[in-house]
């Protein structure tokens, strides 16, 4: 069985037992069957549900914080009295194949201020991205690459 069709059995049978279907109640069912299978995922599948899960959260937090600190250095450069704006096309190779994580990096980047993911090659393997601060184009390859791209492969493979 899958392990997220899983979890969510488990959190409504808690909230069944209890008698509350709030969503303060389903979701301390969905931790404990979480808890529930993390302790027997030697009997199950194994520990591929378990993993997804904390690669799906690092990946939440990861582009919330770059959401935090683009938006910062946006507002940053926007009140600046003098430009300082070095607004670039980059070329970033890609290790992404399938179309669903093609579209999960592609969005991901345009949600963070600064950048905006502008096509991708027609042999899919570069995409073109326009950034406010291109004074280093290696840089922003490497934040994309050890960043966004790699946390999106650990989600979707």
């Amino acid at each position: 069985m899958n392990g997220l069709l899983l979890n969510i059995l488990l959190a409504l049978a808690w909230a069944a037992l209890t008698g509350d279907f709030s969503p303060g109640s389903l979701l301390s069912g969905f931790g404990n069957g979480l808890v529930l299978i993390l302790f027997s995922q030697r009997i199950m599948s194994g520990p591929n549900y378990i993993h997804k899960v904390w690669r799906v959260l690092d990946l939440f937090v990861y582009f919330l914080f770059q959401l935090v600190v683009s938006n910062v250095r946006v507002a940053i450069d926007v009140l600046r009295p003098t430009a300082s704006l070095r607004p670039g096309i980059i070329a970033i190779p890609l290790d992404v194949r399938t179309d669903e994580e093609i579209m999960l990096l592609f969005n991901l980047i345009m949600l963070t201020p600064g950048t905006l993911a502008l096509d991708i090659a027609s042999n899919r393997r570069e995409l073109f991205l326009h950034t406010m601060s291109a004074d280093n184009p290696d840089a922003v390859r490497a934040q994309i690459k050890n960043g966004f791209e790699r946390r999106v492969l650990g989600v979707m493979r």
